[in-house]
């Protein structure tokens, strides 16, 4: 269920997946459409805001990045609280980023139920030629679960617009179908903070 506050929908969209395996350069491409060759480490969480129109409605996202570090797994439910949406992220020359994928849709789903929309994104397209996780089954698995499939690649800019655009579509159509839900705290002083564009619960550093 969406927040609305001044007419504008607001959505908490959470960034899930094991580490390197790009979430940070997903979402800093999205927002800032920058890329770091280096990679980027990100120690908890930290997220950031974007602002779309679809269809003549506003929209809000904040979009939470999270650490993929098994120690900070423990952590994760205090993120996706009240997320409306969720971008599933393994690398595709990773076998086991994939598997990690599949655990995190079961805790979702566990956790949230029917009320989250799930997009799981096969990220760093750009190393085709080292693919190790078959397409075939990725896009199969997430039919299964009811969740969107999309090819990215943070570095190429590929993928990425196209899928936080049908993410707010899906979330934007849930929202229309139920009952306005009461606006999260956070989300309420984020959307008064007109002048803020990036937030950070935590510090993100380039790892060694």
């Amino acid at each position: 269920m969406s927040s609305k506050i001044s007419g504008t929908n607001n959505f908490k969209v959470v960034l899930l997946g094991e580490g390197c395996v790009g979430k940070t350069s997903i979402l800093l491409r999205y927002i800032e459409d920058k890329f770091n060759d280096k990679h980027l480490s990100t120690l908890q969480a930290t997220f950031l805001n974007k602002k779309l129109n679809i269809n003549n409605k506003r929209i809000n996202l904040s979009i939470w990045d999270t650490a993929g570090q098994e120690r900070f797994h423990a952590l994760g439910p205090i993120y996706y609280r009240h997320s409306h949406g969720a971008v599933l992220v393994y690398d595709i020359t990773d076998d086991h980023s994939f598997a990690k994928v599949q655990n995190w849709v079961k805790e979702l789903k566990k956790m949230l139920g029917a009320d989250i929309v799930l997009v799981i994104a096969g990220n760093k397209i750009d190393l085709e030629h080292e693919r190790t996780v078959s397409l075939e089954a990725a896009e199969r698995y997430a039919e299964l679960v009811g969740a969107k499939h999309f090819h990215t690649s943070a570095k190429l800019n590929q993928g990425v617009e196209e899928l936080f655009l049908e993410l707010s579509r899906a979330m934007l159509e849930r929202s229309e179908r139920v009952p306005t839900a009461p606006v999260p705290r956070a989300l309420a002083l984020a959307e008064d903070d007109e002048t803020a564009s990036a937030s950070t619960c935590c510090w993100t550093t380039p790892s060694n």
